[in-house]
């Protein structure tokens, strides 16, 4: 069950390419794939990063269990990387916030 938001204060162009590497990066971490991937892309948010006003992201991860440390920095690292060409926005304007969610709902019930 993982979803990934991304918001930025620049714009989204190519929204399919964005959620397709979205969807193969979420892969990275141990038993999650794009089959349960929910993605939210919202642009145009007015967002400051270091008091500037610059193109800034930032990608909200949340899933149901928990990962490793290391497949959160894969994930992390792939993730800057789309953000960075797929929005030109420089890797260090980018964050990445994990959730690990311990109660998650679906179709009418809980897991």
């Amino acid at each position: 069950m993982p979803y990934i938001e991304l918001k930025t204060n620049g714009k989204i162009n190519d929204r399919e390419n964005l959620k397709t590497a979205f969807g193969k990066e979420i892969e990275l971490l141990s038993g999650k794939t794009e089959r349960w991937l929910m993605v939210s892309l919202e642009d145009g948010c007015d967002m400051y990063f270091a008091g500037r006003e610059e193109k800034c992201a930032l990608a909200v991860v949340s899933l149901f269990g928990k990962a490793s440390d290391e497949d959160y920095d894969r994930l992390t690292a792939a993730l800057c990387d789309t953000i960075s060409t797929s929005l030109e926005i420089s890797p260090d304007r980018v964050y990445v916030k994990y959730e690990e969610i311990s109660h998650w709902g679906w179709n009418g019930a809980n897991f």
